[in-house]
Formats: structure tokens, sequence, C-alpha cells
């Protein structure tokens, strides 16, 4: 018999194919560890809330910069998977899930960039960076339609407070478009367009981050989502980018393209997406992103001397206010129960 095992029972099942191999520690690709999965979220939200910033100063309409964004970004993303041995091999992924992966660079990252990059060509700063913020709520709301998890009680009222916070920012536009400029109200319906697909981008991805490594994966959907970005922003605005312009840049617009791709897209989206897949708890390490709009304010006023209105400022505190009451849930309930 040598090597071979015993013969099969009669009658019994034979096999038809060999079954999967076990993994070697690390050939799943470098991913955040747990312990971090929430300062690396922290990272991440801190890179997005800058990205409006530098996008404004850039000068560069909202379809063409999200092509340079990505296509810059995403490359940068390749090279640091490229520098890790345990995520150097791009192809795996796309030989096991290749039509999954590419579905979610066009919906997560082609379109939703897109939406949001075109939001800041008709809104604000403060009104797109608000906006996006309800992220965590959207993520909920994904996470319960596409894994069965819902919210408790805390994210049902935080997530009302966020929707009274976009509603306050949908009046806002809603009375602009009244006095005879209805831009801002565009802005805001395609900064909601990009928070949904983002989100329900964040949770279909966790899965497949597990089963390949969240570096890999992220490094992948960015450059074929600005691949995406490039054809799609080519055929539909006839604006093809050549990247080899970018030293034709003047230095303010180079400065924050680079900004943009480097802080903001490499090292924000893989903190960002890598943290949210690692964390035990995706709704509550999602609520960090609340934090988002108090930064981008903070810098439109002192850098761009861009103000907000009065229903903006109101939006901002109703919106950071469900982070409050995410953290301090427990003591609430507590002290309402006495």
């Amino acid at each position: 018999m040598g090597r071979r095992g015993p013969p099969a029972a009669a009658g019994a099942a034979r096999k038809t194919r060999r079954e999967p191999r076990a993994l070697r520690p690390g050939e799943r690709g470098v991913k955040i560890p747990v312990p971090l999965a929430y300062p690396a979220v922290l990272i991440g939200v801190s890179g997005h809330a800058s990205s409006e910033f530098f996008a404004k100063l850039s000068g560069i309409g909202g379809p063409e910069l999200s092509v340079w964004r990505y296509l810059l970004g995403g490359f940068g993303l390749i090279v640091l998977a490229l520098c890790f041995r345990e995520s150097r091999n791009l192809l795996a992924p796309l030989r096991a899930e290749g039509l999954r992966i590419v579905l979610l660079s066009f919906f997560g990252v082609t379109l939703t960039y897109l939406a949001f990059h075109w939001a800041l060509d008709f809104a604000t700063v403060i009104q797109v960076a608000t906006v996006v913020t309800t992220i965590p709520i959207f993520v909920a709301l994904a996470n319960w339609t596409l894994n069965g998890v819902p919210p408790g009680a805390v994210k049902l009222v935080t997530g009302a407070l966020a929707a009274l916070g976009v509603a306050l920012l949908l009046t806002d536009g809603a009375l602009d478009a009244l006095a005879g400029d209805a831009r801002a109200l565009w802005g805001v319906l395609l900064a909601v367009i990009c928070a949904a697909l983002g989100s329900f981008y964040a949770v279909l991805v966790k899965p497949v981050m597990g089963r390949h490594g969240a570096l890999r994966i992220i490094a992948l959907t960015m450059m074929i989502g600005g691949l995406g970005l490039w054809l799609l922003v080519g055929a539909a605005w006839g604006i093809w980018v050549d990247p080899l312009t970018l030293g034709a840049r003047p230095p303010l617009a180079l400065g924050s393209l680079l900004a943009l791709a480097v802080w903001c897209t490499t090292v924000a989206q893989f903190m960002w997406v890598g943290g949210l897949a690692a964390a035990p708890d995706i709704t509550r390490a999602s609520y960090i992103f609340f934090l988002k709009p108090v930064i981008a304010a903070t810098l439109a006023i002192l850098i761009l001397g861009d103000w907000p209105s009065p229903l903006q400022v109101a939006a901002i505190i109703v919106v950071t206010g469900c982070v409050v009451v995410e953290l301090f849930w427990s003591r609430l309930r507590a002290a309402v129960a006495r």
C-alpha cells in the first residue's frame, strides 16, 4: 500500500477533488491588529477630514480631481502592498473572486468618490463634510440589511440625531434654492449618495479582507476604482487625465494633489477601511467618523476663511452629538433609570 491510505468502503462516496490546503501564517496578507483597530480608524478619519480642504486648495474640478486622487492614491497603496512580503501577491485575490472585487471597486470607489468630489463643486466644505459624517448610520443600516445585525437602541437614538443634522443641511440648501441658487442642495444630495455607497462598500468588503488581507484588498479596490474613474470621467466629461503632466501643475495644486493622494488616500483609506475590518463591532468603530465635521470646519475657518452658516453650526452640533450619546449611553440610561 505504501503511502496510500486504506481503500474506501463499498458504496462510500469518492472524493472528486482535493480539499483546500490550510493557509500558512501570514499568507492572507497584512491586516491591522484588533487592539489597534479603533486608533487606526481615528487616523483614517483625520485623513478624511482634511480631504475637502485639500480638494478646494487644488483648484481642480470635482470629477477630474477624483481621477487624480485615486489614480495616484491607488498607485501608492499598490506600492505599499508590494513593500510587505505577505501582501505582494496581488493576483491571488483576483483569481479567487475577481468579479466581486471589480464590482466593489466600481460601486465603492468609482461612484462613491465621483459623488464626493463632485459635491464640492456645488456645496461648501462644511456642508459636504457634515453630510458624509452620516456614514456610520449607513454602516449600521448596511450591516442590518446584509448581515442581519440590527442596530440597538443607542444606534437608533444616534441615527435619529444624525438624520436631524442632515435635515438641517437640506433645509439650508432649500433656502438657498428658494433664493435662486439650488447648487448647495445638489451638493448635499451628492454627498448623501457618497455616504450610502461608501457604507455598503465598507460592510461588503470586510469578509473579502478577512480572506485575503486588508492591505491587499484596499490596494486592489482603490487602484481598480481609480482606473474606473479615469474611464468614466473621460467618457462622460471628455477629461482624460494624463498622470505624466502632474509635475507641470502649479505648486499649490501639486502639493494639494500629493496630499490628497498620500495622506488622504494611501494612508487614510488603509487605516479607515482596514480598521473597520479589524474592529469587533464595525458599527461602533464607524461612529468615530462623527468627529470629522469638527476637524473639517476648523480647517475651513482657519485656512479657507469659510465660515459656517447658523444652520450649518446647528447641524455640526447635532451630528457630533451622536458620538457623545454613543460614548455615554450606559451612564445616561443608568441616570434615567434612577
